[in-house]
């Protein structure tokens, strides 16, 4: 029997705060917590989950890189660097399967600032504003493209 496929989820600065920075903004639920709602619904879909977090910037683009080929998709929620990183945007540009951004805030009724994300010139898929339920439906639209750019694995 093949392994399962792969659906990466990647994270960004200050997301290991989750529960305790800003609760207004990002809710309460920690990152633990999302990466649990993560697995279920990447099992439930027949993928495995390889999710990360890293406050740097450079770990990110290399855990792209490591990920562009073998992964069949990639949520990302970048956090600020999705608002100022040309080269986490260069690096998924390069990804084989879909990308789905994703944030757990509304980025469009928050500060100008964060209006514009370079992630979402080179994603498949934008959710934002759904709090941590938004990162199951990312995993569920990285899977649906996956499932559609590999025919249907059932």
């Amino acid at each position: 029997m093949s392994a399962r496929p792969v659906i990466a989820v990647l994270n960004g600065p200050n997301l290991n705060l989750l529960g305790e920075r800003d609760p207004h903004a990002y809710g309460t639920v920690t990152l633990p917590e999302i990466e649990k709602l993560c697995h279920t619904a990447a099992d439930r879909l027949g993928y495995d989950l390889d999710f990360r977090q890293t406050n740097h910037e450079g770990v990110l683009v290399d855990a792209i890189h490591e990920l562009r080929h073998r992964a069949a998709g990639v949520v990302v929620n970048a956090a600020a660097l999705s608002h100022t990183s040309v080269g986490l945007r260069d690096a998924l540009a390069v990804v084989d399967g879909p990308v789905v951004e994703v944030h757990l805030s509304n980025i469009h009724r928050r500060e100008a600032f964060r209006h514009h994300s370079y992630v979402a010139e080179v994603a498949d898929g934008i959710v934002t504003g759904c709090g941590a339920r938004g990162y199951a439906m990312a995993v569920e639209h990285v899977a649906h493209l996956a499932d559609e750019r590999i025919g249907d694995r059932s």
